[in-house]
């Protein structure tokens, strides 16, 4: 089978083992069934995901030009402590802004090789920590808008990492944590205005991944200084696929660019 498409991050879907979705325009493929399967990726050529042109992709799946331009890419978005939208203020596109910032968000913590807090839209639970690869994750503080869950996760990773080692969670090097200990410990590191949407008793989220084998010592595909790579499938974790010589590839990553993939 051939398919060809332009790259997003695949979807998932909560079970016993996560499945994992690509939406490659013409084919929607279940990646869980090609796992013990070969697979060819060939890079084909670049598609920016906002313009649709065929154009370098510079930074999350857009063209340079879109990532300065897009409301999607504002510093807002990989920052939330400067969202303004709930003082009427404009970054790109102000309607935009409300209908993002303006609902309810999630801190969290999450564990995939050590403990972070994060932030995500409500509706985003659980699927933001399935394409981080935690295997377990747990709500602290559930606020109004997303400014004040942005100043709460930056106020808390003064006391809590907020990054993820991508290597140690796709070598399923866990540390073994008491999320429900660490939310009580930081709970006093709170902002004042935030405080009132603690979560007081709620129990950690567990996440199981489609993985045969994990790598010893992974080595990620980069597909344009490499733009044919085949290699058997044995495992996807967060947005990686994992193939038996310990390739791995960050789906994510590689958004905007478009791919044939024969298997």
């Amino acid at each position: 089978m051939k398919y060809q498409g332009v790259l997003k991050k695949m979807l998932t879907e909560k079970a016993a083992e996560i499945q994992y979705y690509l939406d490659m325009k013409t084919d929607f493929i279940n990646m869980n069934q090609l796992i013990n399967k070969e697979i060819t990726i060939n890079f084909v050529t670049y598609e920016c995901l906002n313009c649709g042109l065929e154009k370098q992709i510079y930074r999350q799946g857009f063209c340079k030009s879109c990532f300065f331009e897009t409301p999607n890419a504002g510093d807002w978005i990989m920052k939330p402590e400067l969202s303004k939208a709930h003082l009427g203020i404009e970054d790109r596109d102000l309607a935009y802004e409300q209908s993002v910032q303006l609902k309810p968000h999630i801190v969290y913590l999450a564990n995939s090789s050590n403990v972070k807090v994060g932030v995500t839209r409500k509706p985003q639970v659980p699927t933001r920590w399935i394409d981080q690869g935690a295997h377990e994750a747990l709500e602290i503080v559930e606020v109004p808008n997303r400014y004040l869950a942005g100043i709460t996760e930056v106020a808390l990773k003064e006391h809590v990492a907020d990054k993820t080692n991508w290597r140690k969670m796709l070598k399923n090097d866990i540390e073994d944590a008491n999320l429900i200990e660490w939310r009580d410990k930081l709970k006093e590191f709170i902002p004042e205005e935030a405080k009132e949407y603690f979560i007081e008793n709620n129990a950690e989220t567990h996440i199981n991944f489609p993985v045969l084998k994990y790598p010893l010592k992974p080595k990620s595909l980069n597909l344009i200084k490499t733009p044919s790579y085949t290699g058997k499938l044995v495992g996807i974790k967060g947005q990686y696929l994992i193939f038996e010589d310990e390739t791995v590839f960050n789906v994510r990553s590689n958004e905007g660019l478009v791919v044939s993939m024969e298997v």
